[in-house]
């Protein structure tokens, strides 16, 4: 705990920007997870903190809006607090999405004993949603993201309270999630129509304590941006040559393309960048972490951005030339609600240090004491060369055990 709190401070003192985390504490349950966790675990990657996020109630409600579309929720709206998010973004959660999707699970359960489940049901279904579990009083459906989920929660709403039925709905990463939510959000608020949701760790709902008319909004549709430019691109074609780079990029073009239902924009063979646009935000970032490890494989580093525009994902991306441990590292730069983060990747000389830093702690502190009594008694003799011979040593040990 303490070697990791001094490594993040360090390397946060050298790049400039806070560390959050470096590699993760995610525990994988299949081999997809298990692969991405070893793998940032391997590669030590690092979610920093670019532009601290302003993570208030207010906020967030002011993003569901945004998000959701304003023309797909009422004016007779309440928004409640139920537990407060954190003040911080946690890495868990954001690998967690990465890994497992956008996707979301929607709870329904009916009050007043109404029989509305069937024509909720085909609601769903229309909206592009599964239907996982249905009752007469319940459903649990599978929708392609928390947005849809609410969106697709507030009009089946509006239909039940139009027939003086209650509606109670709730949104999670799973059904039980999303079941355990709607039971918070009954101990709160009773049996008065609302849908319950989560957001940077905190819990909240959008209640509707009257009926309101059929809403005119749609769905909205956001585009995703992945900006990807291989850094020093000039320099790596005369070692390693272009041919290398080409394949490099025809992997990361096939990995986006088939992988993560990215569409390619702008590339041409032999070029050293390209853009893409995804159907998801958790699809863009996967698709440039992924691409990062595959060029860190081959040898190569990349700069990435992810934005709503490709002018905000390109300029996402430059920010990579100013944040760097000693020469540059592949770095992919996104937004978590109104802030900037990055995900990090240190070279492998850096990777070396923070390894035998976390797990030769022994070893570290003999190194140290060993440097810091030979340069003070040196000092204190007038042999100020003694520190020099015991850093030599120093670095000698280190390496041949």
């Amino acid at each position: 705990m303490v070697a990791d709190y001094f490594l993040r401070a360090l390397s946060g003192f050298f790049l400039k920007h806070k560390v959050l985390s470096i590699g993760t504490k995610y525990y994988p349950t299949n081999n997809t997870e298990r692969e991405y966790v070893e793998m940032i675990n391997y590669t030590q990657t690092m979610l920093i903190e670019i532009e601290k996020a302003n993570i208030t109630t207010n906020k967030i409600f002011e993003n569901l809006i945004s998000e959701v579309g304003k023309e797909n929720i009422p004016d007779n709206k309440r928004f409640i607090e139920i537990k407060p998010a954190e003040d911080r973004v946690d890495e868990y959660a954001l690998l967690s999405n990465i890994i497992m999707g956008s996707d979301r699970y929607l709870y329904v359960e009916v009050f007043n004993k109404g029989r509305i489940v069937q024509e909720f049901a085909d609601i769903i279904k229309r909206e592009n949603g599964t239907i996982v579990e249905q009752s007469l009083s319940e459903i649990v459906a599978k929708l392609l993201s928390k947005n849809d989920a609410i969106r697709v929660a507030i009009d089946l709403i509006r239909v039940g309270n139009n027939k003086d039925i209650s509606v109670r709905a709730a949104v999670g990463m799973t059904g039980a999630a999303s079941i355990e939510r709607s039971i918070n959000l009954n101990r709160e608020i009773g049996e008065v129509s609302g849908v319950g949701f989560t957001k940077l760790g905190g819990e909240f709902a959008v209640v509707f304590p009257s009926k309101f008319s059929k809403l005119k909004g749609e769905p909205l549709l956001y585009d995703n941006y992945l900006f990807i430019d291989v850094i020093d691109s000039t320099k790596f074609i005369d070692e390693k040559g272009r041919d290398h780079l080409v394949e490099i990029m025809n992997d990361i073009k096939a990995f986006i393309e088939k992988e993560c239902k990215g569409k390619i924009e702008g590339y041409r063979e032999g070029g050293d960048d390209l853009i893409a646009n995804f159907p998801t935000k958790d699809l863009a970032l996967k698709a440039g972490i992924d691409s990062a490890w595959h060029a860190l494989n081959n040898g190569a580093k990349i700069r990435a951005g992810i934005g709503k525009s490709r002018r905000e994902a390109g300029e996402r991306a430059q920010l990579a030339d100013g944040i760097k441990l000693w020469n540059p590292s592949s770095l992919i730069v996104f937004d978590v609600a109104d802030g900037v983060y990055g995900y990090f990747i240190p070279s492998e000389f850096a990777r070396s240090i923070m390894d035998f830093v976390l797990h030769k702690k022994s070893k570290a502190f003999l190194i140290f004491l060993l440097v810091f009594f030979a340069t003070v008694i040196g000092w204190n003799i007038g042999y100020w060369q003694f520190g020099i011979v015991a850093i030599f040593l120093a670095v000698l040990y280190a390496i041949t055990t």
